[in-house]
């Protein structure tokens, strides 16, 4: 069980660290002068909507709560 909370832990830490690096960095400028950001924030939140939504759909079916077309 504690190495399952570890790994958890991990992962938020490394996605924050991550997070925290990129709102940080500056990006004003040039074209080019500038360091690229680690993540596009902007496409995680659209993968993370994607996710959620594909498992709520899932669970629906599996529950018998889908809705009928």
């Amino acid at each position: 069980m504690r190495m399952f909370f570890g790994i958890i832990v991990g992962i938020i830490l490394t996605i924050g660290a991550a997070y925290v690096s990129d709102s940080i960095r500056n990006t004003s400028g040039a074209e080019g002068s500038f360091d690229r950001p680690f993540v596009n924030w902007d496409v995680v939140n659209h993968n993370i909507k994607t996710l959620s939504a594909t498992l709520q759909e899932k669970w629906a079916s599996l529950t018998g709560h889908a809705k009928d077309n």
